[in-house]
């Protein structure tokens, strides 16, 4: 019996190795870069969401 989740999961996971070699250090500091990114969007998101609120406390 296979999962599709895991199996999905486990190709994305091979895409992304492949786009790198399979180079662990490139593929590490790719995913830094992306959860960095991620960190800076979610901080932008909550910051429009405190305004947004702040105006419409009005």
């Amino acid at each position: 019996m296979t999962d599709s989740i895991v199996e999905e999961v486990r190709r994305y996971r091979d895409r992304h190795a492949r786009r790198f070699n399979y180079d662990l250090n490139l593929i590490c500091e790719d995913l830094r870069n992306k959860h960095t990114q991620n960190i800076e969007l979610l901080e932008t998101i909550k910051a429009t969401n405190k305004r947004v609120k702040s105006a419409t406390k009005t």
